[in-house]
C-alpha cells in the first residue's frame, strides 16, 4: 500500500518485495548445424577478388571485374599456385592444363637460304643475285655484298677515266680499283664462287685470276706475282687466291681489282 505525499510522490507503506533470484545459464545454446558450411562457402564475388589478389592482378581490379558481373575464366598450368576449388558456382574460376610442347614441335629452321643478315654476306649475295638480273641491281642493294680483296684497302687509283701512269696521256679508262699493297701480300676471294681463269692477261693485267660468283657476277685480281688456285676450284669468301705483285702494265706493287656484271666492268666500290 502506498500513500500520496504533499509534493505528489508516492511512498511505500509496506516492505519492499524481495528481488527474484538470477538463474544461471549453464547449458550452451543449440548451434546452427549449417553455420560452418555457410562460412566456408565463398560467393562468386569473393572468389574473383581472392583470385585477383593471389595472381597479382590486384584486389581493386578483381573487385572491378566482379562488379561487372562477368565470368572470369583463367587458364593456368597444372603446377600453378592457384587452382579452382569449386567449379559449379556461377562466376567460378576454371583451370585448364596446358599441353606439353615437345622439342620436335618447337623446331625452328635457321637454314642458310632463309636467314640472310649482315652476319651472312654470302647468303645476302646469293639472295641478291637470284632475286633479279644482276644488271638491274642498284648500288644501294649491292653495297657491302662483296668482301675486301685485301686485309687493308688503301686506294692508289680509282675506277674511271684518269691520266695513264704508263703513257701520261689523259682520258684513259681505268677498268678497276687499284689498292696499294707490297708484293707478296695475300689476295682474298671477294665471295664464294668458281675459279674460271688463272694465267697471263694479254691486255696489261699481267698474272690474273678470275672468279665466277654466278648469275653474271665475276671478280678479277690482276698484276699478281703468283696464283694459289686452279681453274675449276671452288673458293669461299676470304680464301687466299693469289699473291699481289707488279706484273703486266704496272708501275709498282699493287692489286688491280675488278668487278664485272654480265661481262662489263662496274665500279667496285659499289659492291664493297
Amino acid at each position: 500500500m502506498t500513500t500520496q505525499t504533499a509534493r505528489g510522490r508516492r511512498r511505500a507503506t509496506g516492505p519492499a518485495p524481495e528481488p527474484r533470484p538470477a538463474v544461471a545459464v549453464l547449458a550452451d545454446r543449440p548451434r546452427d548445424a549449417h553455420r560452418d558450411e555457410r562460412r566456408g562457402r565463398r560467393s562468386p564475388f569473393r572468389q574473383v577478388t581472392d583470385f585477383a589478389a593471389a595472381s597479382g592482378v590486384g584486389q581493386k581490379a578483381g573487385i572491378a571485374l566482379a562488379a561487372t558481373g562477368l565470368v572470369l575464366t583463367v587458364t593456368v598450368p597444372a603446377t600453378g599456385p592457384v587452382m579452382a576449388t569449386d567449379g559449379s558456382a556461377a562466376g567460378s574460376i576454371s583451370a585448364a592444363v596446358q599441353p606439353d610442347v615437345t622439342a620436335a614441335e618447337a623446331k625452328i629452321d635457321f637454314s642458310r637460304t632463309s636467314v640472310t643478315t649482315q652476319g651472312d654476306p654470302d647468303g645476302k649475295l646469293k639472295e641478291l643475285l637470284s632475286a633479279q638480273s644482276v644488271g638491274s641491281i642498284t648500288r644501294a642493294a649491292s653495297a657491302g655484298s662483296l668482301g675486301a680483296p685485301l686485309d687493308q684497302l688503301k686506294t692508289a687509283s680509282p675506277f674511271g677515266y684518269r691520266v695513264s701512269p704508263i703513257t701520261g696521256g689523259s682520258g684513259e679508262f681505268h677498268r678497276g680499283q687499284d689498292y696499294a699493297a707490297q708484293c707478296g701480300t695475300a689476295v682474298h676471294a671477294a665471295a664464294s664462287g668458281t675459279v674460271t681463269f688463272t694465267g697471263w692477261h694479254p691486255y696489261g693485267g699481267g698474272n690474273r685470276v678470275v672468279v665466277d660468283h654466278g648469275n653474271g657476277l665475276e671478280t678479277t685480281y690482276n698484276h699478281l706475282s703468283s696464283a694459289t688456285v686452279k681453274v675449276g676450284q671452288q673458293v669461299s669468301r676470304g680464301d687466299v687466291v693469289a699473291m699481289s705483285g707488279t706484273t703486266g702494265a704496272s708501275t709498282g706493287c699493287h692489286l688491280h681489282f675488278e668487278v664485272m656484271v654480265n661481262g662489263e666492268v662496274v665500279d667496285p666500290t659499289g659492291w664493297l
